[in-house]
């Protein structure tokens, strides 16, 4: 029985480790949603606690303030300048990422709106009354007259 539980101690112990290990080495991914690195991260927290890890939620805090992508540098300073990070729960923080990704997201569109108009805009080009297309417009080499072109033939 003593071997018995040693063994799974041991066993429980090396989990641990590889957890630890993938819990300080966690980064967001680029391109990866709020939500998304949240589940990586409390997915590997909660199976931290299950081995026996003491997690307290300002470690959990500052890890994901710290394992963000470089994009997200300006809201993670305000955050940091802004609230008492040491008394922030997970929830809080959460929801303080997902409202700046929803405003990221929603200016990103209007980037792509406004390019996309811009593209549209540009391809127009060359198209419709009084541009300089060949063949197009008012006057030019083919509106002669033929008395203009008789008087050629007369001078031969």
């Amino acid at each position: 029985m003593k071997k018995k539980y040693s063994s799974t101690t041991r066993v429980k112990r090396a989990q641990l480790q590889a957890l630890t290990r993938d819990f300080e080495t966690l980064q967001m991914k680029s391109g990866e949603s709020v939500t998304e690195f949240f589940g990586r991260t409390m997915g590997i927290a909660n199976n931290m606690c299950f081995h026996g890890a003491i997690m307290e939620d300002v470690k959990i805090v500052e890890k994901i303030l710290r394992s963000m992508t470089s994009k997200w540098n300006y809201v993670v300073y305000s955050i940091e300048e802004s609230k008492d990070v040491e008394h922030m729960s997970i929830d809080e923080i959460q929801s303080s990422l997902l409202v700046h990704e929803q405003k990221l997201n929603r200016e990103n569109n209007d980037e792509q709106t406004a390019l996309k108009a811009s593209i549209e805009f540009s391809g127009m080009r060359g198209r419709g009354r009084g541009r300089s297309g060949r063949g197009h417009g008012r006057g030019g080499r083919g509106n002669r007259d033929s008395t203009h072109i008789s008087k050629r033939d007369d001078n031969s």
